[in-house]
């Protein structure tokens, strides 16, 4: 079991604390990570271009000239994609571009980023979090106290007062357990995670 620094919700330390080695101390595997990121990315597209074909052209209902007896090439619509302002062949429409990994490769990219935290001592456990009220002030002091200015939050479900106080505060995420994603890792300098979040995490993934 690696050992991590604890601190308190002042910002001091707090002794250390245990996590686990098959989450948090695995050698990174850069090409699941790879995998992972551009799933995420894609899945992020909103795939909304479009272009119009020749039936969905506004005009071009009536035949520009008769068949036969012009000398010129014969045609059906002014719309065709070979004239101006007709339709496009073969253009871009609507489409997700979203796919999924199998679930062991999200997981393991998902250990390998939490492990490479841990390792480059980016990783910050953190007794608890909590307000009575949302206090942007009190929370942005913590995190600056933490050295965590960029930072991904993670805090257990229900801490509604912590999202809260965050909204206003640029670079930083805050997230439940269940929301930890590879992109918002590799995103943040630090990974600031309660104790709470931390177990679950471990439940989760262990």
């Amino acid at each position: 079991m690696t050992k991590i620094t604890a601190y308190k919700d002042s910002g001091a330390e707090n002794g250390t604390v245990e996590v686990n080695d098959a989450i948090f101390g695995i050698e990174p595997n850069n090409n699941v990570i790879t995998d992972a990121v551009i799933m995420q990315r894609a899945s992020l597209r909103q795939g909304t271009h479009d272009v119009k074909n020749r039936s969905e052209v506004r005009g071009g209902g009536k035949k520009p000239w008769r068949q036969k007896g012009t000398g010129r090439a014969r045609q059906g619509s002014i719309r065709s994609p070979q004239w101006v302002g007709g339709g496009v062949v073969f253009g871009p429409t609507p489409r997700s571009y979203s796919y999924h990994l199998p679930k062991k490769v999200s997981r393991l990219a998902l250990k390998s980023v939490l492990s490479q935290k841990a390792a480059d001592g980016n990783l910050i456990v953190i007794d608890s979090i909590s307000y009575d009220k949302p206090s942007t002030k009190s929370f942005a002091q913590l995190l600056n106290k933490l050295g965590a200015d960029k930072a991904l939050v993670v805090v257990e479900d229900g801490n509604d007062n912590v999202a809260l106080s965050a909204r206003n505060i640029d670079k930083v995420t805050v997230v439940a357990p269940e929301g930890v994603n590879v992109l918002d890792v590799i995103n943040a300098k630090k990974l600031v995670v309660t104790q709470a979040a931390l177990s679950k995490i471990e439940e989760v993934l262990g």
